[in-house]
């Protein structure tokens, strides 16, 4: 596994060992990152399931500001800590062990302008992260959320605040791209 482009291109990451850890393919990596190349420079990141931190560290070395990674594996958290120290990203990164499928209390203060979010497959991640996403007040107002996701993965129906605007078939992950609209008030 490697960063595909940036400030790092080429510099390959640690792994995790097993199979409780799936990291973004390279070329799904490189697909997702193709199209939201624009809304990467200068931003606040959120890498949820993070895994290695391989989306979020392409965010950063793609330009991003900050890059906030969580997850709640122990080995995923010392793959993600490794991989930011070996970037020298220590000052521009914050991670933390947490339950997502809880709630994301730990995010406040943050304030985000793009998600990227590779959970695990077939146990209602993507709907439960959406959810938390969405109560946790978060996101910026048109933050970009991109989840990668099994291709019968459902979707909640209270996600009133996410307008999906593409989705990629990948054999057998789709990747959705959302834009966060935040409600006004009346």
């Amino acid at each position: 596994m490697r960063i595909i482009g940036g400030k790092f291109k080429g510099r390959r990451l640690f792994s995790v060992k097993g199979f409780r850890v799936r990291p973004t393919k390279d070329k799904h990596r490189e697909s997702i990152f193709n199209m939201i190349s624009q809304d990467i420079a200068g931003t606040t990141v959120l890498d949820l399931f993070a895994g290695t931190g391989a989306l979020g560290i392409e965010a950063l070395s793609r330009g991003a500001d900050f890059a906030v990674f969580v997850d709640s594996y122990p080995y995923a958290l010392s793959a993600i800590s490794k991989n930011i120290q070996a970037c020298h990203l220590e000052s521009r990164a914050k991670i933390f062990r947490w339950n997502i499928l809880k709630n994301l209390n730990c995010l406040n203060p943050y304030k985000f302008d793009l998600v990227l979010m590779d959970p695990p497959y077939n146990i209602a991640a993507v709907a439960h992260s959406l959810l938390n996403l969405q109560q946790s007040e978060c996101l910026k107002n048109e933050a970009v959320v991109v989840v990668e996701h099994a291709l019968d993965e459902p979707f909640p129906d209270q996600l009133i605040s996410f307008k999906q605007y593409d989705q990629r078939r990948y054999g057998k992950t789709l990747v959705s791209f959302f834009n966060f609209m935040l409600m006004e008030s009346a």
